[in-house]
């Protein structure tokens, strides 16, 4: 086996791409893009004094963090940021922002790669996340 094809299968896999062909194994949850979401949350436009955890489960990530803001808890907690579930049939990811109030997790929308999801968590225009 070549030493970049586990790099190569693993980036298709994040691009939407089938790299493998026993459906039967999923890409995610993996070390290598817990810690790429990880390094990638550094650059995000709030809340960047707190220091976000990526866990993985069984399909995917979920994303807590300190709520500096006290909106969601007044003590200070640890909350629900993101939940990053891989579809391995389907070859694409679904990200989910929590409804506090509710205390459920609310599909934002489906992505083809997970450069995209990275993109919307740093940015958060409309306050979904980063709360």
């Amino acid at each position: 086996m070549h030493a970049l094809s586990g790099h190569y299968e693993r980036e298709h896999a994040m691009n939407g791409h089938p790299a493998r062909t026993n459906p039967a194994v999923p890409l995610h949850p993996n070390e290598f893009d817990r810690r790429r979401i990880a390094r990638a949350l550094e650059n995000r436009k709030r809340y960047r004094y707190v220091t976000p955890e990526v866990q993985t489960w069984e399909r995917g990530y979920l994303i807590r963090s300190s709520c500096c803001s006290r909106n969601i808890d007044p003590e200070g907690g640890v909350i629900d940021i993101a939940k990053l579930e891989f579809h391995n049939e389907r070859h694409c990811w679904w990200l989910y922002h929590k409804d506090h109030e509710i205390d459920h997790w609310i599909r934002q929308g489906e992505f083809l790669n997970l450069a995209d999801i990275l993109d919307l968590l740093n940015q958060d225009p409309d306050r979904r996340f980063w709360q």
